[in-house]
């Protein structure tokens, strides 16, 4: 089963969807200014065992732009949003890249009876985030900054030629493997660039949302948990930064495996993913299709049991 665009119903905004495969739901959520399509290695792994929704957020892809800032919540509600409009309201495994990892673990906490399991890869981490001031007047400079730069052409000169950048830099090895043909479509839109402005501009306040959540809401009972850190091997100052982030990719697991008094509620395992850059998907897709896959007796418990 394959699907295209799903107009309305999400904040007004027509939203990029895709679905392969059939079998237990799994959703895969790209980090910031990624696409749907970054997933493409890992999706055969799991298509003949799972049912694979993919979409791209507000600005990302080819879904619509986005109209307001993202919030952690509000991108957990998303999730449930798509799953709803594909008729899918079983628990579902939900994979979340980087900055998706924000919006994965919320959806966990805010929909406890729709989360099968949590797979992290490579997520993004703020132990300490505080919401930044005056978030209006941030938007409004984002906004500002993309119309300057769409007008200077911006998008159409550099957008595909830094996007493959920005990935040949996120792996270990090779380029970018998305079709051209995407690349340049998604890439050189003014809509993507104000898109991906939106997101970072409020990285720090979907950052804090999320420490907040977690104050308030739980992780469901036994979750099963998999935090997947890139571990790219090399040496030098490069070696001991990636040492540092595989401590903090640990340290996340054990925070999702126990709540504030250390009784286990979760249960949380940490992989540091050998060969992997930050984008692991591309880099080792197996180990993100072992990790959503290793947890079927998890997936059909959740299926036979609902949770409070």
């Amino acid at each position: 089963m394959s699907g295209g665009a799903v107009g309305g119903g999400f904040g007004g905004v027509p939203h990029h969807v895709v679905v392969d495969g059939s079998g237990p739901v799994c959703v895969l959520s790209a980090g910031l200014a990624m696409s749907w399509f970054d997933w493409d290695p890992v999706v055969p792994l799991l298509a003949p065992y799972r049912t694979v929704v993919r979409f791209d957020r507000p600005g990302h892809g080819l879904s619509g732009p986005a109209l307001v800032p993202p919030t952690a919540a509000g991108e957990a509600h998303r999730i449930a949003a798509v799953l709803d409009a594909l008729g899918l309201d079983g628990p579902a495994t939900v994979v979340g890249h980087s900055i998706a990892g924000f919006h994965a673990e919320a959806f966990a906490r805010l929909y406890p009876h729709r989360t099968a399991g949590v797979v992290l890869v490579d997520s993004s981490i703020e132990e300490d985030a505080r919401v930044p001031p005056a978030p209006a007047v941030r938007t409004a400079l984002a906004r500002g900054a993309g119309t300057a730069l769409s007008l200077l052409g911006a998008p159409a000169a550099l957008g595909p030629a830094t996007r493959r950048l920005v990935v040949r830099l996120s792996r270990t090895g090779g380029g970018d493997p998305a079709p051209a043909a995407l690349v340049r479509r998604c890439y050189r839109t003014s809509r993507v660039l104000h898109g991906i402005l939106n997101e970072n501009t409020h990285y720090q306040a979907v950052a804090a949302e999320l420490l907040a959540l977690r104050g308030r809401y739980p992780l469901p009972q036994g979750i099963p948990v998999a935090v997947l850190a890139a571990h790219d091997g090399r040496g030098g100052l490069a070696d001991r930064l990636a040492r540092r982030r595989l401590e903090r990719q640990r340290a996340l697991a054990r925070a999702l495996g126990g709540d504030a008094h250390g009784d286990a509620y979760a249960e949380a395992r940490f992989e540091a993913v050998e060969s992997a850059g930050h984008m692991v998907m591309l880099d080792r897709p197996d180990a993100v299709a072992r990790a959503v896959l290793t947890m079927d007796q998890a997936v059909d418990r959740a299926a036979a049991q609902p949770r409070a």
